[in-house]
């Protein structure tokens, strides 16, 4: 069953909720998902925190791993005085496993060879980070004031939000690619379904540091 969005956050049923603006990026380039950034993945995270000067971030959360905390700390380098919190849950885990029987039949050989057999720890681990993620990150906050949060994190998570966002059926968190430093943005508002404002962006960086991170077979969209 699918996940309802926003009935995770305990802010939700606050007295007073608010609009909360859930900021996503990808970490910057790291030549093939290594530990530090490149050149141009330091470039992109800079470029991506000058986009969000003007934002008034409350919080930049980031994964554990290298990648994202340098580009976590090249993004916060841009603004004024944000904080920047490591958190598991925004981690590079599987958000979900699929059953073959949820899958479409043309589909499901490649999906599951894709995933490959994981083994029970790994299964568990990346279902509950995902949950804790919802339950921190979606649906109306608390407070007087919309929230702003900016999360740096991997392709997964993003693409397990915005299907959450869509209420698309669990397993479709496969197929929603993010480039490196590109940004998707998804607003909360309590009195309205989710929404989606911007997805896999990247106005913010020239035409040589887009398209990172996706997949070789859509090298033409490098445009």
């Amino acid at each position: 069953m699918t996940e309802p969005h926003g009935q995770h956050d305990r802010s939700a049923n606050s007295p007073h909720p608010v609009t909360r603006y859930l900021y996503l990026a990808r970490h910057g380039d790291a030549g093939g998902e290594g530990a530090e950034l490149t050149g141009a993945g330091r470039r992109q995270a800079a470029l991506l925190g000058r986009r969000l000067a003007g934002v008034p971030l409350a919080a930049v959360h980031h994964g554990p791993l290298g990648r994202a905390a340098e580009t976590a700390r090249l993004v916060a380098a841009e603004l004024d005085g944000v904080a920047v919190r490591e958190a598991e849950w925004a981690g590079d885990h599987v958000p979900y496993w699929p059953q073959r029987g949820e899958l479409p039949d043309a589909d499901a050989d490649r999906i599951l060879d894709f995933l490959g057999d994981p083994d029970p720890g790994e299964r568990a681990t990346g279902p509950r980070l995902a949950r804790e993620a919802m339950a921190r990150c979606t649906g109306p906050a608390a407070g007087s004031v919309p929230r702003h949060e900016l999360v740096v994190t991997h392709a997964f998570l993003i693409g397990w939000l915005v299907r959450a966002a869509l209420d698309a059926p669990n397993w479709r968190w496969i197929g929603l690619n993010h480039c490196n430093a590109a940004l998707t943005v998804i607003r909360y508002a309590p009195d309205r379904p989710a929404s989606v404002l911007l997805y896999n962006d990247m106005a913010h960086l020239p035409t040589e540091l887009k398209w990172t991170g996706f997949p070789p077979e859509f090298a033409e969209l490098r445009v």
